[in-house]
C-alpha cells in the first residue's frame, strides 16, 4: 500500500495544518477537543459566503479568506474573545490547489492579527460556484454575553465606526460608484471586526449590522419588543460615503457588509461606552434611541420627517 496520502488529504496537510492550533488534534481526526478558561461560558457563530452573492468572481482569494473570517467575528457583538475556528470550503475541483494556497495564505494572516488557530473543518469539490463557511468559537464572562434582547425604553441607539461602507464599495465592484480613493472598495473586500470591545455590562443589547442598519436594528426591536427611532442625519458616514451624494443615503443605511456593531445603550451606561471605545480606538455615535410601541423601526429625515425606504435591507429570500 503506497503511503501517500490521497489528493484532498494532501492538501489538507499542505495548506490547513500550518494553521492549526491547540485542540485540532493535528486535522488528523475528524473532531476537535475544547476546554474554555475557567469561569467562562462558550460562544459559537457561523456564518457563510458564496461567491456571486458575498464576493465577486474576480476578488483576490487571499481577501476572500480574510473577509469570511472577519465576518465571523462576530463573539465581540457578543462582548466575547474568539479562540477558534473551523472552516468548510467548496471549490470547483480544477481550481482547488490554486485557490487554496491564496485563500490559507489570507487565513494566516488574520489569524494572526486576530489571535484564533484553525480547529478543524470540511474541504469538498462542488460543480458550482464556490461555497465557504466559517464557525468562530470563542468565551465570555458569566452573564456578560450581549444579546439581541435586553433593549429597554430610552436606551440609546448607538454604532461603531461609519456605517454605508460596505454597500457603496460593492457598487463600486460593480461598476455603479466611482471611488478614486479605492477606501469604499477596501471596506466591501475587507471589514473590520469590532472585537475586543469590552460592553458586557454596558450595553443591554447588541448585534452586529450585516444585513443593512435599518433591517438588523429591526431585529433587536423584535427580540427586545420595542419600538425604535433614529436620525439619518446621525448616522455617522465616512468622508468616502458623503461625497457619494445624497442619493446613496437609502443604500447606506439599508445596504449591509458593515460588521460594524449596533447596540441599546442606558444613558447611565453612555460614559462607560465611550471609555471602552476609546480604549480601542473605536468611534462610537448615538443616532437615536428605542421606545415603547409597535416593534418597528422609524428612520428620521433631516427635517424631522418619516424618511420613506423603498427597503429595510438585504434577504437571501
Amino acid at each position: 500500500m503506497s503511503d501517500s496520502l490521497p489528493p484532498e488529504f494532501a492538501l489538507i496537510a499542505k495548506y490547513f495544518r500550518p494553521l492549526a492550533g491547540p485542540g485540532s488534534m493535528d486535522l488528523r481526526d475528524d473532531a476537535a477537543l475544547l476546554t474554555p478558561p475557567p469561569g467562562r461560558d462558550l460562544v459559537l457563530t457561523a456564518d457563510a459566503m458564496v461567491g456571486g452573492v458575498h464576493f465577486l468572481p474576480d476578488d483576490p482569494p487571499d481577501l476572500i479568506g480574510r473577509k469570511l473570517l472577519r465576518v465571523n467575528l462576530r463573539s465581540g457583538g457578543q462582548g466575547g474573545d474568539a479562540t477558534g475556528l473551523s472552516d468548510d470550503g467548496f471549490h470547483p475541483a480544477r481550481h482547488a490547489g490554486k485557490l487554496v494556497r491564496a485563500f490559507t495564505a489570507g487565513l494566516a494572516r488574520d489569524q494572526a492579527e486576530f489571535n484564533v488557530t484553525l480547529l478543524g473543518g470540511d474541504t469538498t469539490s462542488t460543480p458550482g460556484p464556490i461555497s465557504l463557511s466559517l464557525t468562530i468559537i470563542g468565551h465570555v464572562a458569566p452573564r456578560m454575553a450581549v444579546h439581541r434582547s435586553g433593549a429597554s425604553d430610552g436606551d440609546g441607539i448607538w454604532v461603531t465606526g461609519t456605517i454605508g461602507d460596505g454597500a457603496l464599495g460593492l457598487a463600486v465592484a460593480t461598476g455603479r460608484l466611482v471611488d478614486p480613493s479605492g477606501f469604499l472598495l477596501g471596506r466591501y473586500r475587507l471589514p473590520q471586526p469590532r472585537t475586543g470591545l469590552a460592553i458586557g455590562g454596558v450595553a443591554s443589547a447588541g448585534m452586529d449590522v450585516s444585513d443593512g442598519l435599518v433591517q438588523d436594528l429591526g431585529h433587536i426591536c423584535r427580540a427586545s419588543d420595542l419600538g425604535a427611532t433614529i436620525e439619518a442625519a446621525l448616522v455617522p458616514l465616512s468622508a468616502q460615503a458623503r461625497a457619494a451624494g445624497e442619493g446613496w443615503l437609502e443604500t447606506c443605511l439599508t445596504g449591509g457588509d458593515d460588521y460594524e456593531l449596533l447596540l441599546a445603550v442606558p444613558p447611565s451606561q453612555e460614559a462607560a461606552l465611550r471609555a471602552v471605545a476609546e480604549a480601542r480606538g473605536v468611534a462610537v455615535t448615538r443616532i437615536g434611541a428605542f421606545h415603547s410601541g409597535p416593534a418597528q423601526v422609524k428612520v428620521l429625515a433631516a427635517n424631522g420627517e418619516p424618511l420613506a425606504l423603498t427597503k429595510g435591507g438585504w434577504s437571501h429570500f
